[in-house]
């Protein structure tokens, strides 16, 4: 029973190394025969206790994996791997005057299918339908603004010179 716990925590250690520590495989193909010769000795003891460490396998290995990658964007490897760029929460990929066109109403520039363009407030907007086709010249009002994206909804009639729509 030692021997198959022993062989069981290395193959696990072998698995997560390999993740942190790209190996070309050499570490995951170690990890595996140390799994599967922990296995075979956990038959040996005990059909029952075979059976107990191919569950403990099949629920352990997938976690060290996750716990692995998890680990990586941390790891000296990871660090220099994974680009520190743009994520969801950086603004620097949006207009913030798109922030002020929420309620306000144009007219297409071109037919959203579902992406085109609209003239809002004197000025070109990239803008994206929720899904439906929308032809050019029809009045639309912003709906939603989501990062750069601009939802749009087209309107039955063209609103009043002068009056605001509001969401």
């Amino acid at each position: 029973m030692t021997l198959a716990l022993v062989l069981l925590g290395v193959g696990l250690v072998l698995l997560f190394a390999d993740v942190l520590f790209p190996s070309f495989g050499a570490l995951s193909l170690l990890g595996a025969a140390a799994l599967l010769w922990s296995v075979g000795a956990a038959f040996g003891e005990g059909r029952d206790t075979g059976f107990v460490f191919l569950g403990a396998v099949a629920v352990l290995v997938p976690t060290a994996i996750m716990l692995g990658l998890r680990l990586f964007p941390q790891s000296p490897v990871g660090r220099r791997v994974v680009s520190s760029g743009l994520s969801f929460e950086s603004t620097a990929a949006t207009d913030p005057r798109d922030l002020g066109l929420l309620g306000k109403s144009g007219q297409t520039t071109s037919d959203l299918r579902p992406a085109g363009y609209a003239r809002i407030e004197g000025r070109r907007v990239d803008v994206v339908s929720r899904g439906e086709p929308i032809p050019e010249g029809t009045h639309v009002r912003v709906l939603e603004v989501v990062g750069n994206r601009v939802v749009v909804v087209a309107l039955e009639a063209p609103p009043p010179d002068g009056v605001q729509t509001l969401p």
